[in-house]
């Protein structure tokens, strides 16, 4: 295998982790990485914190200097997209019209914002959060300081409520669900986020959606109409309605999609030589007994890594507990475990809300589903080993703070993770006071 041509088609965190696999595992063949964006690989969770409440440069995402790849003898075709890849031949058609044959690759091409389908939806200033440069336009909108609406109440929305709260901004966001988060965290732990952002000065209209956006003379944004028929004033608006996994490469290949394209516990997709890793993915966790696509930082930290030594041929059970984190204000919050759409659980408090630390846990079928601390700290490790066990549970222990999260019989079950993953670096505080010369 070490003659042998890796190509990896994507620009992120799964296929900078990806690299770094395949050549600490010991391969010397070609490496190419093809990226549609002329950036290095970066990482996206500065890009809605620190990034867009200016405490940072866009430049702090980038992963790796040119150096590193260049030490690795990765091949970077970079601001070229791949346009057709034909798995019988083993072959990748690039939209600079080059091609490249491989030996294995994998397909790490992310995920794309949702757009909303409205009339207006096209008016300028109407803003997704993504990529590096949607992170530069936001922040510099939200610096201008007119009034934003937020349409969608999800993990980056709130996420740019708080930082456009930060810059002096008034916020209105419109979510058609009954709280925020709320096909993710309930009704009670979503109305702890709706009192959170309230409290900061965010307005919410919640149950309704939106009817259609208003421009001006400029082609700009001016307003948004709700399905209630309220008309919001916007100097800018931020569609964070959810994201779709970019499959059309596997797809025109013929390999097996469904809301991502499907693999295997080793990541393996069903074309030979085909691997797939971070938010395209749809992978079959071991440890969950079930197919998940995650789209969040930790699954393309682990899973790139994770697709990197099963191009290498190695054994892969590719089966770690479902991690994300999220900052805002002062509240900071980890979240492990998954619970499939549509299942019923119990939410099991552990604190009070009120206190502005707790820990909530859903629990579903007598066992903890998944868990999540706000501003409880060093627990999620504990949470993951829970969720990982699948071991019945006694709410009523599980809310008591004087008991242990996890007893000494269900510890050392968490997931494989390849690697001790790392805790996410610590961003610098940022300063949110608004800038008079912007």
């Amino acid at each position: 295998m070490s003659a042998e041509t890796f190509v990896i088609v994507g620009g992120g965190l799964a296929a900078a982790r990806a690299v770094e696999a395949i050549r600490d595992g010991g391969h010397q063949g070609p490496l190419i990485l093809v990226g549609s964006e002329p950036t290095l690989p970066y990482d996206r969770p500065p890009l809605s914190k620190a990034v867009l409440a200016g405490a940072a440069g866009p430049e702090t995402a980038v992963l790796h200097p040119v150096e590193w790849y260049s030490e690795r003898e990765v091949d970077l075709r970079l601001g070229v997209r791949a346009t057709r890849l034909e798995t019988k031949a083993h072959t990748l058609t690039l939209s600079d019209r080059g091609e490249l044959s491989y030996d294995r690759l994998l397909i790490a091409t992310g995920s794309s914002p949702r757009r909303l389908a409205v009339p207006g939806a096209d008016l300028g200033n109407v803003l997704c959060l993504r990529t590096m440069n949607q992170a530069t336009t936001l922040r510099d909108r939200l610096r201008a300081a007119g009034p934003v609406v937020v349409i969608g109440a999800g993990w980056i929305g709130l996420e740019v409520a708080a930082a456009a709260r930060g810059l002096g901004c008034e916020v209105t966001v419109v979510e058609p669900q009954p709280t925020p988060l709320h096909a993710v965290v309930g009704a009670q732990v979503g109305a702890y986020f709706r009192d959170l952002h309230t409290a900061h000065g965010v307005s919410f209209r919640l149950g309704t959606g939106v009817d259609r956006l208003l421009g001006n003379e400029n082609g700009d944004v001016a307003g948004v109409v709700t399905t209630a028929g309220e008309h919001l004033t916007a100097a800018t608006v931020l569609v964070g309605v959810g994201i779709t996994p970019n499959t059309q490469l596997a797809e025109g290949a013929g390999i097996e999609v469904d809301n991502g394209i499907l693999c295997d516990g080793s990541l393996r997709t069903s074309a030979p030589d085909v691997f797939a890793a971070g938010d395209v993915a749809n992978w079959f966790n071991p440890t969950l007994q079930q197919h998940l696509r995650v789209d969040h930082w930790a699954n393309a930290h682990a899973g790139g890594f994770a697709a990197g030594r099963s191009m290498l041929g190695e054994h892969v059970d590719y089966d770690v507990v479902p991690y994300f984190f999220s900052d805002q204000y002062d509240a900071g919050l980890e979240y492990a475990g998954h619970v499939p759409r549509g299942t019923s659980t119990q939410v099991v408090l552990r604190g009070d809300p009120a206190d502005q630390a707790f820990m909530a846990f859903w629990v579903g079928e007598g066992r903890v589903l998944a868990g999540m601390h706000v501003n409880v700290w060093d627990t999620i490790d504990d949470v993951s080993m829970l969720v990982a066990s699948r071991a019945p549970v006694d709410p009523r222990v599980l809310a008591d703070p004087r008991e242990p999260i996890i007893t000494k019989g269900q510890k050392g079950v968490v997931g494989n993770r390849l690697e001790p993953a790392p805790e996410p670096a610590p961003e610098p505080a940022p300063d949110l006071t608004p800038d008079p010369a912007s």
